[in-house]
């Protein structure tokens, strides 16, 4: 009895050890813990966009995320970087022009999250509102990133017939001063120290584009953008005209494996640093929730069109996983218990009812063992063996809801002992006669 029920036990616990390895894998699969760390490329040191994942940084560490920050030479390494698993970056911000999904297939957006204007400032009497009037001049810019060259050919605008300067930061701004170059084109916000100086610099004029719309037309990743007059400085009326520019805009983008939690904290620090109104946009312009080069993030769309999901708002990002994985567990719990309720009665008196069959079986292996003639010794050993049949029955541990196979087998034992009984007494009988 003692081992019977060691060897119930010994089951039930692999039994249980297997469930938990099962749910255990299904987890892990299905609904994986988020990592704790996001790798963000913010471009060149002490840069503006740095500056920016600085405050996405603050946001994530209320949610116990550590954002990293990866400087890098520039936005066009960034879409190379994060596909690259063995690179550690995860996320980083890309220039609109510079690569698209057929390029960079690994990658999706959270959104466009600024306008990134391309200004053209220059120096000399002549006003200049068109590119292809910069033919025969030096032009500065960074051009290793492509988007700048790209620009500048939409207007015919070559190495052939213009001298281009590598040139960015204050570098170009220093050249243009100096007379080094005609014409700088630095990208940035009207905000930055770079584009602020030379703004006020009077001996510095910019481009007012009369093809801006056109080009922002034909390229979706430009937009048309209006400097008003004055905006800079009302009492110097800088500038004193409203200017027309050409922008990109800026793209969140992420590897496409990134968790779904972790897109759905950057999504919230997007829009909580860059959904406030701005000089060239009104508030909700940005993040967007559409993208022109890449596949947009799920999660990130819903969050900026619904806000917050129900455990988003009254959870704690740690127990948001934790809080699905304990969902996920009693679904599949409830998936599989209930088909058993069905299935588990009908297995159990299947197994009883072997059990029974083995009992059944030597009892008739005694009852085709009583022949005519035995003598008494052979009859009493099959009367010690429906005895030991008896016994089994005894701790078999049959539950009282199937007492009908056990009375039933109870009933053809003491048929069989009765003719056990008989046969016995006529074998006593002519051992009698013949002593």
């Amino acid at each position: 009895m003692l081992g019977y029920n060691r060897w119930h036990l010994f089951k039930g616990l692999a039994a249980l050890l297997s469930i938990w390895f099962v749910c255990w894998l299904a987890l892990a699969h299905f609904v994986p813990a988020p990592p704790s760390t996001i790798t963000f490329a913010s471009g060149a040191a002490e840069g503006n966009f740095e500056h920016i994942a600085q405050r996405y940084r603050e946001s994530l560490a209320r949610h116990r995320v550590t954002l990293n920050l990866h400087p890098t030479k520039g936005s066009a390494d960034h879409p190379r970087l994060i596909e690259d698993r063995n690179s550690g970056v995860d996320a980083g911000y890309v220039l609109g022009g510079n690569t698209d999904s057929k390029q960079s297939p690994g990658l999706m957006s959270l959104g466009r999250v600024t306008y990134n204007p391309i200004w053209f400032f220059y120096r000399g009497p002549e006003t200049l509102d068109r590119l292809s009037q910069l033919k025969g001049k030096r032009i500065g810019g960074n051009f290793t990133a492509g988007l700048a060259a790209k620009i500048l050919a939409t207007s015919g605008i070559n190495a052939d017939n213009a001298t281009l300067v590598t040139l960015a930061g204050p570098a170009s701004a220093k050249a243009l001063r100096d007379g080094e170059v005609d014409v700088i084109m630095p990208f940035g916000e009207v905000n930055t120290p770079l584009i602020q100086s030379l703004l006020r610099d009077p001996n510095v004029r910019l481009i007012s584009l009369t093809q801006a719309e056109g080009l922002s037309r034909v390229y979706p990743y430009l937009s048309r953008l209006v400097l008003p007059q004055g905006v800079m400085d009302f009492e110097k009326n800088i500038p004193a005209t409203d200017v027309s520019l050409i922008a990109t805009t800026t793209a969140i983008v992420v590897r496409k494996d990134l968790h779904p939690e972790l897109v759905y904290l950057l999504a919230q620090a997007l829009m909580e640093e860059h959904g406030p109104a701005g000089l060239f946009h009104r508030a909700g312009d940005f993040p967007t929730q559409t993208d022109p080069e890449f596949p947009f993030a799920e999660q990130a769309h819903d969050f900026y069109k619904n806000g917050p999901s129900f455990m988003q708002r009254y959870l704690p990002f740690w127990m948001i996983n934790i809080s699905k994985r304990v969902v996920a567990v009693m679904l599949a719990a409830v998936a599989i218990i209930l088909p058993l309720f069905n299935y588990v009665p009908r297995l159990y008196r299947w197994m009883i009812r072997e059990r029974m069959a083995r009992l059944y079986r030597r009892l008739r292996a005694v009852e085709k063992g009583m022949q005519p003639g035995q003598t008494a010794a052979e009859v009493e050993a099959l009367q010690s063996d429906l005895e030991n049949i008896e016994r089994a029955v005894s701790i078999l541990g049959i539950p009282i809801r199937h007492s009908d196979l056990f009375y039933a087998l109870k009933i053809h034992i003491n048929l069989v002992r009765a003719r056990i009984a008989s046969h016995l007494v006529e074998a006593r009988s002519r051992t009698a006669k013949t002593a």
